[in-house]
């Protein structure tokens, strides 16, 4: 079965590009100037074309190609992995094979998502998109260039299990166009829908910086892996959400946006005092600092429940 051919995020790509216009032309209809600003819009775009440049390619590269090559590896042509180890050959086309592929994308995304924003190296990757200080479809399009370098290492396992790489690739874009459709402030919360999906009032949490707030909600399509592994947080009408991240790159340059927070690491691990303190500058939780000189999320958070206690 051939299925390359179906690109989700290439395909939805007009109706994507029509609700960003629409929501754009709604905001300014109704006075509501503060969802677009038309510097943070430019910026968020010209990230998502260098995103569009960039990550095809890397895509093709990384993730297809390591993709065949494990899932071919563990093939049982010739005394394969899975047949040997696991007792069975792969998983086939099946309609809830389909189904189960894309679960077990969405538990990928999870972990992808939640170490982007406890492993600084990675974070410095990921900061790109929450940089915008604003909510918006825009938003959804300022994507970083360089995690796709180590995005498919959180997704390699599908393909080495017995899902066919393809089938793999269509889970990915169906991903990335629920995460887009996630990125507005306008859609209210959808009841019963709630109990199970991340919806954009779930993700709006994730976008915030309000201390509660904050390393919350990192699901793609389905929240209870949040709920299962105590990152969740429900959306509370009587907070109000402030965007961005704590330490904002102050720029619309694309290239800065891109590379602000590398350069910061690179600052940090010259005036590190040993090689621990370089590790923990790299890989270590944003905000680490020696000696306590400055808090993670968790210390913040700890320190903002002793606070409302």
């Amino acid at each position: 079965m051939k299925t390359l051919i179906i690109q989700p995020l290439l395909w939805a790509s007009p109706l994507l590009i029509v609700l960003l216009v629409s929501e754009l032309v709604y905001s300014r209809l109704k006075g509501h100037k503060s969802i677009y600003q038309w510097k943070d819009l430019l910026a968020s775009s010209l990230m998502g074309v260098g995103a569009m440049i960039i990550n095809p390619l890397v895509k093709l590269l990384v993730s297809g190609l390591l993709f065949f090559f494990v899932y071919e590896v563990c093939n049982p042509i010739v005394d394969g992995v899975r047949i040997n180890i696991l007792g069975y050959t792969s998983f086939g086309w099946a309609w809830y094979i389909w189904i189960i592929c894309q679960v077990l994308d969405d538990l990928s995304h999870y972990w992808l998502h939640r170490f982007n924003h406890t492993v600084r190296f990675m974070w410095a990757a990921h900061v790109v998109h929450h940089s915008s200080e604003h909510y918006n479809y825009g938003t959804a399009l300022r994507l970083s260039w360089t995690a796709m370098i180590y995005k498919p290492l959180f997704y390699v396992w599908l393909p080495v299990i017995g899902f066919h790489p393809e089938m793999v690739l269509v889970c990915l874009g169906i991903e990335s166009v629920w995460q887009f459709l996630l990125h507005t402030s306008y859609c209210p919360k959808l009841k019963f829908l709630e109990s199970f999906l991340i919806t954009p009032k779930q993700h709006e949490v994730h976008h915030a910086t309000n201390v509660e707030y904050l390393d919350k909600n990192h699901g793609a399509i389905l929240n209870f892996w949040d709920r299962i592994f105590g990152t969740w947080k429900d959306y509370d009408d009587k907070i109000d959400i402030a965007y961005g991240v704590i330490h904002s790159p102050n720029s619309y340059n694309p290239f800065v946006i891109a590379t602000h927070e590398y350069a910061s690491i690179w600052k940090d691990i010259k005036r590190a005092k040993n090689l621990k303190e370089a590790f923990m500058y790299t890989f270590g939780p944003p905000g680490w600092r020696p000696n306590g000189q400055s808090l993670t999320v968790r210390q913040l958070q700890r320190q903002f429940k002793q606070v409302i206690n």
